[in-house]
């Protein structure tokens, strides 16, 4: 599993970039009309855009391993239970993506504002790197097949070419370059700098109250956006695989401008297919852990290998749920996403009451608990469900988008 991190670096001025034959334009076998047709609307030609400045790059977390959690001799977790719960082996992956900003230069889209993900060639980033940006073309091209019916929760491909170098150029449309995991940043080291400030202490509690109440307006049309996105593929026999703060890419990170957010899933280079056929095939390279991991959890059959990716989906969203309900409410440095992982999973072994009653006991992690806790605890409860030891438990993107605590409802 490879996990996306955001790295962002020194801003620069690219040039010359020229391209040769477009993987774009390569014919393969196999492929449905309704991709080809996508692909043959899409900018393939370098000539086409103008690159700008480099404003960040992707760094990959690779998981190499995975053993079993070590629990005391008088617990009680089946395998299946503990599917979860193991401690992991983590690297940095070979593959680094830059990213750009750019424009159409001509054609009917001139002058639309671009984003360029850049993925090494094969000299610098191996087979893997061409294998993530095959896939991604391929997954956007046919998520956005029809153009009657695309969704607003998934970034937007425009096209792309590959240079002299072997270097993968995906254009996407620029709808906003920054993540939830920006969002979640800036409002922490808000928060830090208020309580250094001594702020808190002469606020107006009507507007501190305010504030609290547009934050957590924010964040759940935030996680609305995400697990619409989420269903949207998953009704189209996709799996995201890679959902994280840095996956989920906003239009404003403004909490005054709610009600214009778009959320849009990104970083679809690890997507799997699980239409049934492709799931007879056995499917690809990238998609090896994650069935490796479904058969430890017992599931065989192409039914079973669909419910547990839709189920493996939903423990990352749920993941995502956790953090954005924690760090944007906590001082800096506080919590991060691996921090609350091992602390659900390793220190309370899933159970989230107890994990609760911890974080209740941390003043700092007062505002978290009480966002949680809208509704008689609604919030612990759906995020318990998403995080269900066993696979087979978990809720389905709908219902969790239709969870009381999801519907704005509580606020």
């Amino acid at each position: 599993m490879l996990i996306a991190v955001p790295d962002y670096c020194t801003i620069s001025r690219v040039s010359g970039v020229r391209s040769r034959n477009s993987s774009f334009s390569k014919k393969s076998k196999g492929r449905d009309r309704s991709a080809s047709t996508i692909r043959a609307n899409l900018i393939t030609r370098s000539d086409d855009f103008e690159v700008g400045r480099l404003f960040g790059s992707y760094g990959f977390m690779n998981i190499t391993s995975y053993s079993t959690l070590q629990t005391g001799r008088d617990a009680e977790y089946s395998s299946e239970d503990a599917e979860r719960l193991r401690v992991q082996d983590v690297g940095e992956g070979s593959v680094k993506i830059r990213l750009y900003e750019g424009r159409v230069a001509q054609g009917p889209l001139k002058g639309t504002r671009v984003l360029f993900k850049v993925y090494p060639g094969q000299r610098a980033g191996g087979t893997e790197a061409d294998m993530m940006a095959t896939n991604e073309l391929n997954t956007h091209s046919f998520l956005q097949s029809n153009l009657m019916d695309v969704c607003p929760n998934i970034q937007i491909l425009l096209g792309g070419f590959e240079t002299t170098t072997g270097e993968q150029w995906l254009a996407f449309r620029n709808d906003g370059k920054y993540s939830a995991a920006d969002y979640a940043k800036a409002k922490s080291e808000g928060i830090s700098k208020d309580q250094a400030l001594g702020e808190q202490k002469f606020w107006n509690p009507y507007e501190q109250e305010l504030k609290i109440k547009r934050r957590r307006i924010f964040v759940i049309k935030l996680l609305r956006g995400t697990l619409s996105g989420l269903a949207y593929m998953h009704n189209r026999d996709r799996l995201h695989q890679s959902i994280g703060p840095a996956s989920v890419v906003l239009n404003t990170t403004a909490e005054r401008e709610a009600v214009y957010l778009i959320p849009r899933l990104r970083d679809l280079a690890f997507s799997v297919d699980i239409s049934y056929g492709s799931l007879s095939n056995g499917g690809g390279p990238l998609s090896d852990g994650l069935w490796r991991r479904a058969s430890a959890a017992g599931a065989f059959t192409p039914m079973e290998k669909r419910a547990f990716g839709i189920a493996d989906d939903i423990y990352e969203a749920g993941l995502l749920f956790a953090y954005l309900a924690f760090v944007p409410f906590c001082e800096a440095g506080l919590m991060d996403g691996l921090s609350l992982q091992r602390l659900f999973e390793s220190t309370f072994q899933l159970d989230l009451n107890a994990a609760r009653e911890y974080c209740l006991a941390d003043d700092r992690l007062l505002e978290a608990v009480k966002f949680l806790d809208l509704g008689n605890g609604a919030g612990w409860q759906l995020l318990q469900a998403m995080l269900n030891p066993d696979h087979r438990k978990r809720p389905i993107a709908e219902a969790v988008l239709n969870h009381k605590f999801m519907t704005g409802d509580l606020l």
